[in-house]
C-alpha cells in the first residue's frame, strides 16, 4: 500500500497548493486594483510593497483559506479516482476502506499542523511588518475615541478616565484608586496625566491624594507629580487587529492581563484563542467528509461532487460565523461558539464514514 499511499498523499498536497496558489495570484491582483491610488499617492517604494505588504500577505491567506480548499482539493481528486474506477479497483483488491482512508488523515495532520503554525507563530509575526506597512502608506492613524473607561491594572488597584488621547498620550480627569480589605486607603484625582517617554513615568497634573486609616484621612494636593504607574499608553492605541500580531503564547498572556482589567472585548480576544486551535482540527474534520462524499462514483461525476462540496464547505463557514456573533454579541460561551461547527460536522462526518461505499 506504500506506493498508493505516496500516491494519494501527493495528489492531495498537489492539489492543495496548485488551487491555493491560484487563489493568491488572484487575490494579489485585485488587491493592487483596489490599493495602487494609495501607493501612487503617499509614495510607497515598491520593495516595501512586494517585501513588506505583499510577502507578509501570502500566509495569512494561505492560512485564512487552508480548510476550506483543502476540502475543493480532497473533492477534486478524489471524485476524478472514483470516475477513473482508481478506488473500485483499490477497495477491489482487498485494502479496507479504513485503510484507504489513512494517506488523506497523514495528509490533513499535515496541512493542520501547518495552519496551527501559520496561525500561532508566523503570521502574528509577519503581520507586524504588515501592519506598519499599512499604517505608513494605507490607513489613517488611528484616534482612540472611548469615553468613561475603568479598568483594574493590579489586584485592588483601579484606575478611570473620562478619555484619552492618543496621539499625544495624555489622559483627562483621572483617578486612582487602592482598596484593602474592600476598603478604599488610596485615592489619587487628577485633571490630566501625560506620559513621558523618556523616563517612563506619568506626570500627574493637578492633583490631590487622599489617604484613609481607619476614620483618619489625610489630604494632600499639587502641580504635578511624576510616578510609576502599571499603565501602559499603548494600550489605549490597542485594537482588534492588533491581536493579530500576537503569538500563541502573546496572546494568552495577554487575555489573562485583559481579565484582569474587565475588558469588554475579552469574549472577542477568546474568539480569536480559540479559532487559532479550531481551525487546524476543522482541515482533518472537511477531510473525512470530502472522502466519504467523493469515493462513491456517481453519474453527476466531478461536478456533483463539487458542487456539493462547495455547499457543505459554505454551510460550515456560514455556522461558524453565525455561532461567532452569538459569542460575541450575546451570552455564547466563546470556545462553544468556536468548536460547535466542529463538533457538529465531526459527527456528520463520522455518519457519512460509516455509510460509504466499501
Amino acid at each position: 500500500m506504500k506506493k498508493i499511499d505516496i500516491y494519494i498523499i501527493k495528489k492531495f498536497l498537489g492539489t492543495f497548493f496548485f488551487a491555493i496558489s491560484l487563489l493568491i495570484v488572484i487575490v494579489i491582483i485585485f488587491d493592487i486594483s483596489e490599493k495602487i491610488d494609495d501607493f501612487i499617492e503617499k509614495d510607497a517604494p515598491l520593495s516595501e510593497i512586494i517585501f513588506s505588504y505583499y510577502i507578509n500577505f501570502i500566509p495569512y491567506f494561505v492560512n485564512l483559506f487552508s480548510y476550506l480548499f483543502t476540502f475543493i482539493a480532497v473533492i477534486f481528486f478524489t471524485s476524478k479516482m472514483a470516475t477513473d474506477s482508481e478506488i473500485v479497483a483499490i477497495l477491489g483488491s482487498g485494502v479496507s476502506f479504513w485503510r484507504f482512508l489513512r494517506p488523506y488523515l497523514i495528509a490533513a495532520t499535515a496541512l493542520g499542523l501547518m495552519s496551527f503554525y501559520l496561525a500561532n507563530f508566523l503570521i502574528p509575526h509577519t503581520n507586524k511588518t504588515m501592519m506598519v506597512f499599512e499604517k505608513t502608506y494605507l490607513k489613517n492613524p488611528y484616534r482612540n475615541r472611548d469615553y468613561n473607561m475603568h479598568m483594574q491594572i493590579k489586584p485592588g488597584t483601579f484606575v478611570y478616565l473620562e478619555s484619552y488621547n492618543n496621539q499625544t498620550n495624555t489622559g483627562y480627569k483621572f483617578s486612582l484608586e487602592k482598596f484593602k480589605a474592600n476598603k478604599l486607603v488610596y485615592k489619587l484625582n487628577s485633571s490630566r496625566i501625560l506620559w513621558d517617554s523618556l523616563s517612563g513615568l506619568w506626570k500627574i497634573k493637578d492633583y490631590y491624594i487622599r489617604t484613609f486609616d481607619g476614620t483618619d484621612e489625610t489630604l494632600r494636593k499639587g502641580r504635578e507629580l511624576d510616578t510609576l504607574i502599571n499603565l501602559d499608553p499603548r494600550e489605549f492605541s490597542f485594537i482588534l487587529d492588533d491581536l493579530k500580531t500576537l503569538n500563541f503564547y502573546e496572546l494568552r498572556d495577554f487575555i489573562a492581563k485583559e481579565k484582569l482589567k474587565g475588558s469588554e472585548k475579552i469574549k472577542e480576544y477568546e474568539v480569536e484563542k480559540q479559532k487559532r486551535m479550531a481551525f487546524p482540527f476543522a482541515t482533518i474534520i472537511l477531510t473525512m467528509i470530502g472522502v466519504s462524499l467523493s469515493s462513491r462514483k456517481v453519474r453527476g461525476g466531478i461536478g456533483m461532487h463539487i458542487g456539493l462540496g462547495i455547499a457543505l464547505a459554505f454551510g460550515f463557514i456560514f455556522f461558524q460565523q453565525v455561532s461567532t456573533v452569538f459569542a460575541t454579541r450575546g451570552d455564547l460561551n466563546p470556545i462553544l461558539a468556536v468548536w460547535i461547527p466542529n463538533v457538529i460536522f465531526g459527527i456528520l462526518a463520522i455518519f457519512l464514514l460509516r455509510i460509504a461505499p466499501k
